[in-house]
């Protein structure tokens, strides 16, 4: 089955950070929208919720 990639809303249009996701039951896929054979990350489930509670918490913003 092929995986059914979305470009992040937080994206910019033609900007630098274009990121998308596969979100699957069991493994979330992350990668660069403009370089799409440049390969992937993967994330368990918890692994992903982890990570997006962590950003939504602002762990990840420039000081």
């Amino acid at each position: 089955m092929q995986r059914q990639w979305r470009k992040s809303t937080t994206s910019s249009a033609g900007g630098p950070e274009c990121v998308e996701i596969a979100l699957d039951p069991d493994v979330t896929g992350v990668r660069d929208s403009k370089n799409r054979t440049g390969g992937e990350l993967n994330f368990g489930s918890a692994q992903w919720a982890r990570f997006v509670d962590t950003a939504k918490n602002g762990a990840f913003d420039p000081r």
